[in-house]
């Protein structure tokens, strides 16, 4: 009997020591392909960031990284596939500050934004800018605040849905001014683009990602960047705060997560591609262009991102909650 409980003993020990590889496949991941579930249609500022992220990554964990767009919610959709997702590393998610603002936009959402992913880390901070169609008749961002004051409801908002980062720089702006637009919610900042270019929207604002090519190209109307200081891409154009909207700041940060419960192992090796990404010339080349830049790497760990999404929950609840602008 001894020496049968020392076997079982010996045979108990051999699987807990097994248990931490064998789960997710730590040890040998990864060993298939990727796929990075970007919550967005196809061709919008999000989803850019990701496929230039997403190839760099593949080089650096020898397994290509898909990105996969599933839009819709405000994102949430794209989220909720995510967190419900195997915690085994090859399904992961890329978004942006609509995963905080969805904790309390969002009265009946399918996943905890603070507890039902693992933090892989922070990507980019892009600054937003307001633009409107060519031929809207304010020249300057003080008259154009002066047109919306008049105009009202009068004047048609665009943005890609609930949640969306355009939709929190437009309720922020109509915020400021004391003064409610139409404001019409798309399925994508892409469509949003189109209507706009087109006229038949007044204006949006978006991330630098996606508007940087239209302004340069003449397409719509540029009156100000959210950010304190001016954009080195764009110096000519004036901040927010200095056309009169005194403490008007915003920016989309992008994160990279991994479903709950997915090894530690598997995450610090995402983490690893990301913080390569980050330092990848072509991307920092890229992400330059479209007026933007890679955090910090102090910045791009889970430890730091975690934090950081727990204080833009704190941040946006109360701004939103007096809006009230919620979402089911």
């Amino acid at each position: 009997m001894k020496k049968l409980t020392a076997a079982a003993m010996a045979l108990a020990a051999l699987a807990l020591t097994a248990l931490p590889l064998s789960k997710g496949n730590a040890q040998d991941y990864p060993s298939r392909t990727i796929t990075m579930v970007v919550p967005f249609a196809a061709g919008g500022p999000t989803d850019t960031v990701a496929r230039l992220v997403a190839e760099s990554m593949s080089r650096s964990l020898g397994q290509q990284v898909i990105v996969e767009n599933v839009g819709g919610a405000g994102g949430t959709r794209g989220a909720g596939q995510v967190a419900k997702a195997a915690p085994d590393g090859y399904t992961i998610l890329l978004h942006h500050i609509g995963q905080a603002t969805a904790a309390t936009l969002y009265r009946k959402l399918p996943y905890n934004v603070l507890t039902d992913f693992e933090e892989v880390g922070l990507v980019t901070d892009a600054p937003m800018t307001l633009i409107g169609k060519p031929d809207l008749a304010p020249q300057d961002i003080g008259a154009l605040i002066a047109h919306v004051k008049d105009k009202k409801d009068g004047v048609i908002y665009g943005n890609a849905g609930v949640g969306s980062a355009s939709h929190l720089c437009g309720m922020l702006f109509m915020s400021a001014l004391g003064t409610q637009m139409t404001t019409v919610p798309y399925q994508g900042t892409g469509p949003a683009m189109n209507d706009l270019i087109g006229g038949q929207i007044d204006l949006m604002c978006d991330q630098t990602t996606n508007t940087t090519g239209q302004i340069k190209a003449g397409k719509v109307k540029a009156y100000g960047v959210t950010t304190k200081n001016r954009l080195k891409s764009m110096p000519d154009l004036p901040t927010l705060q200095e056309g009169g909207l005194p403490g008007f700041e915003v920016a989309v940060w992008h994160g990279a997560y991994a479903p709950k419960g997915t090894p530690k192992a598997v995450v610090d090796k995402l983490n690893a591609a990301l913080v390569q990404a980050l330092q990848d010339p072509k991307v920092i080349a890229r992400f330059a262009d479209l007026g933007t830049e890679p955090v910090a790497l102090d910045r791009a760990t889970p430890e730091v991102h975690k934090a950081f999404l727990a204080a833009e929950v704190a941040k946006w609840k109360p701004v939103i909650e007096q809006a009230g602008v919620f979402a089911d």
